[in-house]
């Protein structure tokens, strides 16, 4: 009885913080990736000497994933659910948790059958590292601005491609990327946690 309540509640929960317009919006940038995924972007690489790359169009989609994700946090009353009992933030957690699993299981899904197992591996890892830093993004800008990190660093890696530390070329199984992705995403998690009523009772002790 009680697990039914807990479903029901975070039922209700999901329906609240946009559940179905998050889905929604992830699953069309997993189709876009799909049917236009290897689509060359043409752009100016700093690194190349000014010289026009092609990007394939799939490795900057995660990113809107990663933002999109962030919706779920937001809301006319996120202000007072952080100040909320453990109840609520129970529901908080295992809320985005869910989301973001489900994001990244449909996204691999569809990417590793349209394309291959690694680029569907490559497509859940920048949509971590991207997550965390829109997270991050969230917390230090606001709730409506969890897309400045990652857009900077979608930016960086459009104008230096190809490098050591480009998550979105280097192959699923580039430990340092890995590694950057479980980073960015405690740092992430670290920064939505750290609400204001929690950081002034850090604070005290």
């Amino acid at each position: 009885m009680q697990t039914l309540m807990l479903d029901s509640g975070l039922i209700r929960y999901a329906r609240v913080h946009r559940a179905l317009a998050i889905l929604a919006a992830t699953t069309a940038v997993v189709a876009l990736s799909a049917l236009f995924g290897g689509t060359p972007i043409a752009v100016p690489s700093i690194g190349s000497g000014g010289v026009t790359t092609g990007i394939p169009f799939r490795r900057e989609l995660p990113l809107l994933s990663g933002v999109f994700l962030t919706a779920a946090l937001d809301g006319t009353m996120s202000k007072h659910e952080e100040m909320g009992a453990t109840a609520m933030h129970r529901y908080r957690l295992a809320y985005c948790f869910g989301l973001t699993l489900a994001v990244c299981a449909l996204s691999f899904s569809v990417e590793a059958l349209v394309v291959s197992v690694g680029a569907g591996a490559v497509f859940v890892r920048s949509i971590v590292i991207w997550f965390g830093l829109a997270l991050l993004s969230a917390r230090l800008l606001g709730p409506q601005l969890g897309w400045p990190l990652p857009l900077a660093s979608a930016l960086l890696l459009i104008w230096y491609p190809q490098t050591w530390w480009d998550w979105t070329s280097n192959s699923a199984t580039d430990l340092f990327s890995w590694t950057v992705a479980a980073a960015a995403l405690a740092v992430g998690v670290a920064a939505s946690a750290a609400t204001p009523w929690r950081t002034r009772g850090w604070l005290r002790r």
